[in-house]
């Protein structure tokens, strides 16, 4: 049974993932899949989970962990893991203090995005809901559209000093797509499905993680599971970010989801969707509307990536 000042340890899969139990309310037990930690008296509780938290101590407990497809980890690899840590209990909670400042701090900043985000949808549902148009099915809307692909990865010529960039789910995280990681080769793109999506097109996932959406600022390519939609000249391709990302879209997609070994919106449903799609000038102005929020949720985000790595880089000097 949990008890306050436990940390609890993942021990399958993300065995570098651990957690402060700072309450308990009576009858609270762990699972079989986690570990629990109870320091000696000595030792700040706090204090010990933000050792656990360095990336050198993690690093060398993922080292130890056994298996390949889900790696885990017992008490006799968690014991034999060795950690740097002040003896003096002052110190400790000086240390764990500061750091649960710089905590909060980030999760404040997190729900100041997560409300600017909340209220950035409800601009964009009221601007949809509130349109007088005429409907269109989705697949007017584009000149061009398709899923990507993926080269064969045993081959290392269609990646090796690749230039082409290569787009996966994890780089549509913000409206515009300013960077990413992988690249491909012209003979990897040549030799899969992939093709070359232009500018200012949209990224849109349709597989697995679904309704992830990014706008284009440069050529690129992409995995299958993400669409590549160029719009038509008559369709404002921020009003078509906008639009879905709105509650209409996405309730509209999930009736067409196909379930089976990946969900998956496949493209042909998904251009039978019914949209709302006003003038170009209605467009514009209702692309106007949450795009300063955008760039307040960009700023937001830009000081939450900041005050994540100031505290990387503590943990890292006060656990050396």
């Amino acid at each position: 049974m949990l008890e306050t000042d436990d940390i609890v340890f993942s021990r399958v899969g993300s065995v570098d993932i651990n957690a402060h139990v700072e309450h308990v309310q009576q009858g609270w037990l762990f699972s079989g899949r986690v570990l629990r930690v109870r320091p000696i008296k000595s030792v700040n509780s706090l204090c010990l989970h933000y050792v656990l938290s360095t990336e050198s101590v993690k690093r060398d407990i993922r080292n130890r962990a056994v298996g390949q497809t889900m790696p885990s980890i017992n008490t006799p690899i968690l014991s034999n893991t060795g950690i740097y840590m002040s003896q003096s209990e002052a110190e400790q909670k000086k240390i764990a203090n500061f750091l649960s400042i710089i905590d909060e701090r980030i999760a404040t900043q997190s729900k100041i995005i997560e409300d600017l985000k909340k209220l950035k949808s409800a601009i964009i549902d009221y601007a949809i809901n509130s349109l007088h148009c005429d409907f269109v099915k989705f697949g007017a809307l584009y000149e061009m559209a398709g899923e990507g692909g993926t080269p064969a990865t045993s081959n290392a010529a269609y990646y090796d000093n690749g230039n082409i960039p290569f787009i996966k789910i994890d780089d549509l995280k913000q409206k515009y797509l300013i960077e990413h990681k992988d690249f491909i080769t012209e003979l990897g793109l040549k030799k899969s499905s992939a093709w070359l999506i232009p500018t200012n097109s949209i990224l849109y996932s349709n597989g697995a993680t679904i309704g992830e959406i990014s706008i284009t600022t440069y050529p690129v390519c992409t995995k299958q599971g993400i669409l590549g939609i160029v719009p038509k000249p008559i369709i404002d391709v921020e009003f078509l970010y906008y639009f879905m990302s709105s509650t209409y879209f996405h309730k509209a997609v999930s009736r067409i989801v196909t379930e089976g070994t990946m969900k998956t919106a496949y493209l042909k449903d998904i251009n039978n969707i019914r949209c709302p799609i006003p003038t170009k000038e209605k467009q514009l102005d209702i692309a106007k509307m949450p795009s300063a929020l955008n760039s307040k949720i960009d700023f937001e985000q830009s000081i939450l990536k900041l005050f994540g790595l100031q505290k990387q880089y503590l943990l890292r000097q006060m656990f050396i």
